[in-house]
């Protein structure tokens, strides 16, 4: 059994935003910043003692990490994904994760129709040249926007708010999404990705992290490709192959790309980059800068330290990623019971069982399920014995029992 306490051990790495750190540290936590992310060996070093952890998308939480890692409560996953944590290995020992699923979406917008309207008027090609001395005044492979099409691949929630200010510009819009995504204003759905990149003059690849998602785009999808589209990928760098991608821009075939995502990224500011991209005309590189604003950042550290501490303060759950959602209320009874189990029948009729025997009166309870895990929140109007949490925390399908207040 563990009692939360208000004086937890925090580990934030590579740059969160202050706002996340003033906001535990006014909740009386003990908070380490580190500027970069950290290997699998030091990672499990740094967690001896530290409850909570928060990263963004460089630090690899594997399941070696979380199964050392004894003292862990949640992991805050301060981006949008979370594919840098191993959620089933998490889930199994119970450790909370939570994201900022829609925290940066506007900022990663802004960023690819900056990137749509520089390749489409060769720009990048421009100022470098301006740079090196020479006036290049031409209009050769230089376009509008406004009346091309724009095919998004993703249509989630930064796809769908694309789709929104592509069309305020004047782009047609079509879309493909393996689930079933409702259109937003003129856009359309097409049937397969091959359809999309028929007609697409832009195409702009907003994909989650998932494994299945890896290696998505190659030689045989840029083949399918317009004769002079422009292709840009802010989502992940392990869905394209980008030495093919080099070959398709080398030929010609394809007019220019934005990169902001790669397969292998440097682990810490200033450390050195490299890529099959390197050195390309009409070819934007930038570094994983997508939400990186300061309004996203911002808001991010504000939300993901809000959620953690929802959590360790009073259980809380909601919108975590891998653990039943919960929406508890803040602490108002006398006592808080958070129980995560596995997810067999009668285990709450055990726990309320449990509690009258004991002549303690339930005054709020809170149940939900996923996969194989349940998780119940319950307020009671007086402190159990010791004797009563030590029976409930011994029964078979116990995964973890907290208490507030400590």
């Amino acid at each position: 059994m563990k009692r939360h306490t208000a004086d937890m051990k925090v580990l934030l790495l590579e740059n969160i935003h202050p706002r996340a750190v003033d906001a535990l540290r006014r909740a009386g936590h003990e908070v380490e910043e580190r500027p970069g992310s950290l290997t699998e060996t030091e990672l499990i070093e740094a967690l001896e003692g530290v409850s909570l952890l928060g990263v963004r998308s460089n630090t690899k939480v594997t399941s070696k990490v979380l199964a050392a890692a004894d003292d862990l409560l949640a992991v805050g996953c301060f981006c949008i994904g979370t594919n840098q944590v191993d959620l089933p290995a998490a889930s199994a020992r119970g450790v909370a994760v939570f994201n900022a699923p829609f925290s940066n979406t506007r900022s990663v917008v802004e960023l690819v129709l900056c990137e749509m309207l520089a390749l489409t008027r060769r720009l990048p090609e421009k100022t470098e040249k301006m740079h090196a001395g020479i006036w290049d005044k031409s209009a050769r492979g230089s376009h509008e926007i406004r009346g091309r099409t724009l095919g998004i691949v993703g249509y989630g929630n930064i796809g769908t708010q694309l789709s929104n200010v592509a069309e305020a510009v004047g782009l047609h819009v079509i879309f493909y999404d393996t689930a079933d995504r409702l259109a937003h204003g003129n856009a359309r759905k097409v049937e397969s990705l091959e359809e999309l990149l028929g007609e697409a003059d832009i195409v702009s690849l907003h994909v989650d992290g998932r494994l299945g998602n890896a290696g998505l785009f190659g030689a045989d999808q840029f083949a399918l490709m317009k004769p002079g589209a422009v292709f840009i990928n802010a989502s992940r760098g392990m869905v394209v192959d980008d030495h093919a991608l080099r070959d398709r821009i080398l030929s010609g075939d394809i007019s220019g790309a934005a990169i902001d995502v790669f397969p292998t990224e440097p682990k810490a500011q200033g450390d050195p980059f490299d890529s099959p991209l390197k050195g390309l005309d009409n070819v934007i590189l930038t570094p994983h800068v997508g939400g990186s604003t300061q309004e996203a950042q911002e808001e991010i550290g504000t939300f993901v330290a809000t959620k953690l501490l929802g959590f360790v303060d009073g259980g809380a759950t909601s919108l975590s990623v891998n653990l039943p959602e919960v929406a508890a209320p803040s602490v108002d009874a006398p006592f808080r019971l958070g129980y995560l189990h596995h997810n067999v029948p009668g285990v709450l009729a055990s726990i309320n069982q449990t509690f009258a025997e004991a002549g303690v009166n339930v005054t709020g309870q809170s149940l939900s399920t996923r996969g194989e895990l349940g998780y119940v929140v319950t307020d009671t109007d007086v402190l159990p014995s010791e004797q009563t949490l030590d029976g409930l925390s011994q029964l078979d399908h116990t995964v973890w029992l907290r208490t507030w207040p400590a």
